[in-house]
């Protein structure tokens, strides 16, 4: 499972272009600032107040005063600014976030998202995605391909026709990067741009519920240094 979202995140950070100001949600999305192509150099922010984030701490190197919004301790960059709820919002909100990786419960054809509930189970609160889904100008969903019930053993689409939990924002989404490939929303439908070498393309649609548009570019999975 960890190597699986590895290969996530790795896919993910190719979608940073140098000077990108970006936001990385909580877990999966976290893991994508340490797997920047070489050149590429990126300003983090945090929706709680900072820009200049560069990753979670190691062990011993905490400083209890320095933490992202998921309450995780975190180190900075010689150039990080602290600032207000408002301005941290304000810039989202404005426009000036340029990519944001957010994980994801749902996916449907039409970009839409369900990231923040599922009704009768307790939660944190619906923090930052909705903001950030509408303010930044590219959304890139980093998730892995099915949700697997632990009781059952059995794993089900979260790629969907529709969604059926609470949206967090509609037909926001650009791009859905799994382990298995990478798709791009469009106007015509989901886009399959990228097959991972460890699946074969039926085995992608027999995962999916949603239908898929195979592009006839179709390439592989791209994770390359």
């Amino acid at each position: 499972m960890a190597d699986l979202k590895i290969r996530i995140a790795k896919r993910c950070a190719k979608e940073f272009k140098d000077g990108y100001v970006a936001n990385l949600g909580i877990g999966l999305p976290t893991m994508v600032s340490s797997f920047l192509p070489e050149g590429v150099h990126i300003t983090l922010q945090s929706e709680n107040g900072f820009t200049g984030l560069e990753g979670a701490c190691e062990r011993g190197e905490e400083d209890s005063e320095i933490i992202n919004a998921g309450g995780g301790y975190v180190k900075v960059s010689p150039r990080v600014n602290y600032f207000d709820s408002a301005t941290s919002f304000g810039i989202i909100r404005g426009g000036h976030v340029d990519a944001t990786v957010l994980g994801a419960l749902e996916v449907d054809e039409k970009g839409n998202l369900a990231n923040w509930i599922i009704p009768g189970k307790m939660y944190a609160g619906m923090g930052g995605a909705m903001d950030l889904v509408t303010g930044a100008r590219e959304v890139v969903i980093a998730m892995l391909h099915q949700q697997l019930n632990k009781k059952t053993g059995v794993s089900k689409p979260k790629i969907l026709k529709e969604c059926t939990l609470p949206l967090t924002a509609l037909g926001v989404v650009n791009i859905i990067v799994t382990e298995m490939c990478v798709i791009e929303v469009t106007k015509v439908g989901l886009v399959l741009t990228e097959l991972h070498p460890d699946y074969t393309l039926e085995e992608v649609v027999a995962a999916t519920e949603a239908h898929l548009i195979v592009s006839p570019d179709l390439k592989p999975y791209d994770i390359t240094e």
